[in-house]
């Protein structure tokens, strides 16, 4: 997802109500706030030049990698076996988009 289309879905309703909160005190989700993450590192470094990421930055998008990995092989099938229409219902698409993934793309 670009910086732009991230940002638009982390303001949907959609999005906020997706995830977990790291302590469940009802803020803003893990996966939204690694949205955010992306979307800075994404700005910061539109050219994508690997001299400019940060070690913070690398260690994100090295955590986000890993998350979608392991979220897309627990979904296996499922996920490619689902209508676009019901997929972009799942809690599963919901949460991967939070993290910059999107399952239809």
């Amino acid at each position: 997802m670009t910086a732009d289309e991230l940002r638009e879905w982390l303001e949907t309703e959609d999005s906020q109500s997706s995830g977990w909160s790291k302590q469940n005190d009802g803020k803003e989700s893990v996966g939204h706030e690694s949205g955010r993450k992306i979307i800075d590192i994404l700005e910061r470094n539109p050219d994508k030049d690997p001299e400019q990421y940060t070690d913070e930055d690398l260690s994100h998008m090295r955590k986000v990698t890993s998350y979608c990995k392991r979220h897309l092989a627990q979904e296996g099938r499922c996920v490619a076996e689902k209508e676009p229409e019901e997929l972009e219902q799942t809690k599963s698409y919901r949460s991967l988009k939070n993290w910059g993934h999107d399952s239809l793309k």
